[in-house]
């Protein structure tokens, strides 16, 4: 299992929306990402700064690299665009950050 995880800003009068559009994840949208590896996803937003914290769980790198050039995934973008930071292609734009430390019970995946 692969772990990764970024940070993405919404915009500061929006975070309700943000919610709710994912609440309504499309069913085509979910089976997009679980087909392509996706163990779990989880975002939390820090409602002062207006960052969201997105942690994943993944079989593969490149299956999930994948998932970017999807029709489904390019459709979502852009149904997102007006509620967060994004890119000239509509992506969002993010901020990678590096794991410097993990407990868990399985005992390969101790620490890093």
């Amino acid at each position: 299992m692969i772990r990764k995880a970024f940070v993405m800003t919404v915009y500061p009068d929006k975070h309700e929306e943000y919610h709710r559009r994912h609440n309504e994840l499309w069913p085509e949208m979910e089976t997009m990402l679980k087909e392509h590896g996706l163990i779990q996803y989880n975002i939390y937003l820090d409602e002062e700064t207006n960052l969201l914290f997105a942690l994943l769980e993944l079989e593969d790198n490149h299956r999930w690299d994948e998932t970017a050039s999807t029709t489904i995934n390019k459709k979502w973008w852009d149904y997102m665009e007006p509620v967060m930071e994004t890119n000239p292609d509509n992506s969002p734009v993010t901020r990678n950050l590096k794991e410097v430390f993990h407990l868990s019970q399985d005992k390969e995946n101790k620490n890093v």
